[in-house]
């Protein structure tokens, strides 16, 4: 399931995680969370202090309830997105999306969008129905990209991440498929 996608800086390819990415993956994750702390739930500090076996165990645990994407350039991480799968018989009709990021030089090129797009793929092939996830609600960008994917707002989560001594609403959005 892997993509190639033209950009005005370069191509560049989505593909699903491998687990030889473990250490790329560890770092992007640990710098979209540094960098961006109002816009996790997951906390910088906690992960970095994960042993490399945690980083592992989330590689080897997809299948075909869960998948991490990676958007590539030469072979070097840029940027993420992840889904997984409903638990339940009756939450397996739904699939969120989480830890979406693209590094600041990758930004405005619409690879975000790439990522949402083969997340939305792999959970029509698997026969899902609802997706969801949640973005804060002062990210505009990330809110229009969503909106583009075809998700719309159905709620807000309020004071959902509280970071540095601010509170952070969520906007929870959808798209059903």
């Amino acid at each position: 399931m892997e993509t190639l996608m033209k950009t005005p800086r370069d191509t560049i390819s989505i593909r699903p995680a491998q687990t030889t990415d473990v250490q790329a993956f560890r770092s992007l994750r640990l710098e979209a969370l540094h960098n961006h702390p109002e816009s996790f739930s997951s906390d910088y500090v906690t992960n970095r202090e994960q042993p490399l076996e945690f980083w592992v165990d989330k590689l080897h645990s997809l299948g075909s309830e869960s998948m991490i994407f990676f958007a590539t350039h030469n072979d070097r991480l840029i940027g993420m997105c992840g889904i997984v799968r409903g638990n339940s018989p009756k939450t397996n009709h739904g699939a969120s999306i989480w830890g979406v990021y693209v590094q600041r030089e990758w930004r405005d090129l619409d690879i975000a969008e790439g990522l949402i797009n083969i997340c939305i793929e792999w959970a029509r092939e698997r026969g899902i129905k609802i997706i969801r996830l949640a973005v804060v609600a002062t990210n505009a960008a990330a809110i229009r990209c969503y909106s583009r994917c075809g998700f719309t707002i159905y709620g807000v989560d309020p004071q959902a991440i509280y970071c540095d001594g601010k509170s952070y609403d969520e906007l929870l959005m959808v798209r059903l498929m």
